[in-house]
């Protein structure tokens, strides 16, 4: 009899309630795969996205009619406790930590088998469920704010979104720069972000900020629900506008206005735990560290992907598989 493992099952798109916690086949690593036995994981747009199906073109990624991989999930820490054939950059018992994305999904289960590239090592120091809520949030918020934006000492900075776990990273970057952050966002949230060191919230609800007379030397948006033309008032001379991701529509907009010569506002090709190594030192020394809602249980997992996707969460969601 083949072992078995507790994952979340995703056999057709539908709501997230419609999700199975049940028993799987144990995954076997392949070629240059590690079996990774999970401590946590997190939640995602990309979940939210998989589950329903929804926006129908992701369908091309996920499976046309029902997911081709059942289990979702896409962020895993954890320990090696297999590894397949020409595999080499791992050994069993190895602490482990990434953002998967690139290499599959699978990551709401007690095991995954993913490509060793997937992984890097989790940093000594740090917890199974700190290190679960890094990887993909981090990356998304240093990429787009450092590496593109190239944010300046004691600039303005306009964070839209900015109650989840990449608004939350973008606000500690900024202010290790002596900026002055914004925050957008709505609900519970907004109390959250000003305990959280955000010098003015604002609630989407009631106000848009790009009608605002403010302007802002950058402004990164995880929500992007406007048009190019709208994020132009919002931006000071030489601003920078840089999306994480948002409404299809409105990304092509961005995609064809830097086409047709728009170079103040760009889209964030993300490239998964490609600076997670280096920022290690800021995560071991506290001065970078995650705003974690949970650790929940993995059988809380259908209700927490409605939770994260209706917005209701603050920082990251983090699902503990393994309880420390």
């Amino acid at each position: 009899m083949s072992a078995t493992m507790q994952a979340v099952l995703c056999n057709r798109y539908g709501p997230p309630e419609e999700l199975v916690v049940g028993e799987a086949p144990m995954p076997v690593p392949g070629e240059r795969q590690v079996l990774v036995r999970v401590h946590a994981t997190a939640v995602n747009d990309y979940d939210w996205s998989l589950v329903r199906g929804k926006p129908a073109i992701y369908r091309l990624m996920f499976g046309l009619t029902r997911p081709k991989r059942p289990v979702p999930g896409m962020e895993l820490a954890g320990v090696v406790e297999a590894v397949g054939p020409n595999s080499s950059k791992f050994r069993v018992g190895d602490r482990v930590y990434g953002d998967i994305s690139e290499h599959g999904f699978g990551t709401f289960a007690e095991y995954c088998a993913v490509h060793e590239d997937g992984l890097v090592p989790l940093p000594d120091g740090l917890s199974f469920v700190f290190a679960a809520a890094t990887p993909h949030a981090l990356e998304l918020a240093y990429q787009a704010l450092i590496q593109i934006a190239k944010l300046k000492d004691r600039e303005r900075v306009l964070l839209n979104g900015a109650g989840g776990g990449v608004g939350t990273f973008c606000l500690q970057l900024a202010k290790r720069q002596g900026c002055e952050v914004w925050g957008v966002d709505t609900g519970p949230k907004l109390e959250a972000m000003k305990t959280l060191g955000f010098d003015r919230v604002i609630d989407y609800r009631e106000t848009d900020f790009t009608r605002l007379d403010e302007r802002f030397d950058v402004v990164v948006d995880m929500k992007t629900t406007r048009s190019p033309r709208a994020h132009a008032r919002a931006l000071a001379p030489d601003g920078r506008y840089v999306t994480v991701g948002g409404e299809l529509q409105r990304l092509l907009q961005l995609l064809l206005g830097r086409l047709f010569g728009r170079k103040d506002q760009h889209i964030l090709p993300l490239k998964p735990n490609r600076d997670l190594e280096a920022l290690a030192p800021l995560l071991q020394h506290g001065t970078l560290k995650p705003v974690i809602d949970g650790p929940h249980p993995l059988s809380e997992t259908p209700r927490l992907i409605r939770y994260f996707g209706e917005g209701r969460h603050t920082g990251k969601v983090v699902v503990a598989v393994r309880p420390e």
